[in-house]
């Protein structure tokens, strides 16, 4: 992990065990086990630059928690985690609670706790960023604890599904405000759905969620999002067992290259085209807009102020995990490296939205001046 994150040019975020083995004879939780962590990260030249206290503990018995796990538990077993992180790991973020399964309807069996408790507890947490977990929906894998938390590929375009992601967000940003006022919020695990995602989750037809997310996400004011996973089960970028690029690959990347952190005010997504604005990275004055037309068989158009780099992404066929930017297949070189991912150029005026498609479209001249250097 600290090699990858090395070459990656990446953060870490980690969490700790909760389980009884790491308690004392009075149930009390030990730090010895997560300081041997924190010091072998740094001998190996490693380091830590963020943490929350275990994971998901709105559903202790999930994190292998005590029997009888409470908020009481976790007000106590949170004090002694900080003031291990500032003397173990100074520097580091403390973040939570890292919740999950509240804002949108969720099955009570396995959430034991809320977040209200937790972080109303005394001595309450005090948190560098407030953080969250959100899936719109329970996989076919979980459907046992109830079909109707669970979606289905025909409801995975609609707004209804979509726009659970701004449901949950304001349900967290409610308790951020109260609990942690003025800290980032990062949401700390996303993906298609919960336990592992559904078949399709590796599919294109996931990848209009992806960006939507990211984009109602940027314009609501979350800091981080952490997608899960890379590699494992349905919803990784990669396949695990070929290491090929998957379509939320692809979007993530375009994502990357050309949206900026300063978001612009497209308004909230309407119909069946959402539009999301960020000023375009590494271009000052310029604009990166994200175009998403979820209808299946039906054009739109945009008028476009300037001309425009277009790049869009479709597929064959939704359920594919092959993908086409601009008509052309994406794929890894066969030396292992990046294709090129070539626009394609508009003129001022009106172009065209395809059916089931997404698209970026870069305005370097745009001239915005909220856009300026640096941003």
């Amino acid at each position: 992990m600290i090699d990858f994150a090395k070459a990656a040019d990446a953060k870490i975020l980690t969490s700790f065990a909760v389980s009884p083995g790491v308690r004392d004879a009075g149930g009390a939780w030990t730090t010895g086990q997560a300081r041997a962590l924190l010091d072998y990260t740094r001998t190996q030249g490693g380091r830590i630059d963020a943490l929350e206290f275990f994971n998901e503990p709105t559903m202790p018995g999930v994190g292998g928690a005590p029997k009888g796990y409470s908020a009481t538990t976790y007000a106590a077993d949170s004090a002694a985690f900080q003031t291990l992180v500032r003397s173990a790991a100074p520097g580091a973020l403390i973040v939570g609670p890292s919740s999950a399964g509240e804002g949108v309807p969720s099955p009570t069996l396995l959430r034991t706790l809320n977040s209200e408790d937790l972080l109303s507890a005394e001595p309450r947490q005090t948190l560098d960023a407030f953080s969250y977990h959100f899936y719109g929906a329970l996989s076919h894998r979980c459907a046992f604890l109830g079909a109707a938390y669970g979606t289905s590929a025909d409801d995975a375009l609609s707004e209804a599904f979509l726009a659970r992601t701004d449901t949950a967000f304001d349900f967290y940003r409610a308790l951020q405000a109260k609990f942690a006022p003025g800290k980032p919020i990062w949401v700390t695990e996303t993906a298609q759905a919960a336990c592992g995602g559904d078949r399709w989750a590796s599919s294109f037809l996931d990848s209009f969620r992806y960006l939507d997310q990211m984009g109602r996400l940027a314009r609501r004011g979350a800091d981080v999002i952490f997608h899960n996973t890379l590699v494992t089960s349905d919803y990784g970028l990669i396949d695990r067992k070929t290491l090929t690029p998957r379509p939320n690959y692809w979007a993530a990347l375009l994502w990357r290259r050309l949206m900026g952190t300063v978001v612009l005010d497209t308004g909230a997504p309407t119909g069946e085209v959402h539009i999301y604005a960020q000023c375009l990275r590494g271009s000052a004055g310029g604009v990166a807009l994200l175009a998403i037309n979820t209808a299946k068989a039906k054009p739109a158009r945009l008028r476009l102020p300037k001309r425009a780099e277009l790049y869009t992404l479709s597929a064959p066929d939704l359920s594919s995990e092959a993908v086409q930017l601009n008509g052309a297949a994406l794929a890894i070189t066969p030396d292992g490296q990046l294709p090129a991912l070539s626009p394609r150029r508009a003129p001022k005026g009106e172009v065209t939205l395809p059916p089931a498609t997404i698209t970026f479209l870069a305005l370097p001249s745009a001239g915005n001046p909220a856009c300026g250097a640096g941003a």
